[in-house]
């Protein structure tokens, strides 16, 4: 099973930590791809402040990202499960996660980003500031830019199993799982369900969904639960407590949607 998580915008800063190995990264057949999107942010933060600052989309309160890219092959690595923080991984809890469920996070998870493409858990990484969305000069937009270096890698990283696709839309951007891993694929879709005058009603709530996709890959891997095929991850999920409601594909080469539905977190 291979678990397909999105990035968080807030990342943990590390203060000691040897600096950035590129060549330690997993896959590295997304290594030129990788010190392409690195040099490309890091000569645009050297440069003019103001057009990185519009470039990266950054907030005034968050001008000092700048700086921070500027410094990337020299700052302190952390490794990824600890750089990324937010709902979703404040509910997957790696750090409390039992040796061997911590073993199998880190051969199941990889972290889609707008700079790394994608890295598991155990590789080391600096905090950064660059989303899929962002266009750089010489690179354009990221989420383009990875198609190429994705469609050669990620079919091998996926291998014969599941695939569990928790990305946001600006990250799935970058990967689409096509043929035969596309019917092993299942997206999820977490809707919370309130009584609004004795009527159920179900919209999509972002904390809601990000705790809740923490939450499922937590207790997949505590559980040590490794489905192979989609309709078997639906009655993994359901035997765990969830109310999943899935929707399988019209035709082959298509991806399973699930609906995972919550009433409170």
């Amino acid at each position: 099973m291979l678990v397909l998580l999105p990035p968080s915008e807030g990342k943990a800063a590390g203060r000691r930590g040897a600096p950035l190995d590129p060549g330690s990264l997993s896959l590295p057949g997304l290594a030129p791809a990788r010190e392409a999107v690195l040099d490309a942010l890091v000569t645009l933060c050297r440069g003019d402040e103001d057009k990185a600052v519009q470039a990266l989309s950054l907030s005034e309160g968050l001008r000092g990202e700048v700086a921070k890219n500027a410094a990337l092959r020299t700052a302190p690595t952390r490794p990824a499960g600890q750089i990324y923080s937010g709902v979703l991984y404040d509910a997957l809890d790696l750090a409390s996660l039992s040796p061997a469920a911590k073993r199998r996070a880190g051969a199941q998870l990889l972290i889609f980003s707008g700079l790394w493409g994608a890295v598991r858990v155990g590789d080391r990484i600096p905090a950064y500031r660059c989303s899929m969305g962002v266009s750089l000069p010489g690179t354009g937009a990221l989420g383009t830019y990875w198609r190429t270096a994705m469609a050669d890698v990620l079919p091998e990283a996926a291998g014969g199993g599941l695939v569990l696709d928790l990305r946001s839309s600006a990250y799935a951007a970058a990967w689409k799982p096509q043929g035969a891993p596309a019917e092993r694929t299942a997206t999820v879709r977490v809707l919370h369900a309130q009584l609004v005058d004795g009527v159920e009603k179900r919209s999509v709530v972002s904390h809601f969904n990000k705790a809740t996709k923490g939450r499922i890959v937590r207790s997949l891997l505590t559980e040590g639960i490794r489905p192979r095929r989609p309709a078997e991850l639906v009655e993994a999920l359901r035997d765990l407590g969830y109310v999943v409601e899935a929707q399988a594909p019209a035709r082959g080469g298509r991806a399973w949607q699930l609906d995972v539905v919550v009433r409170e977190l």
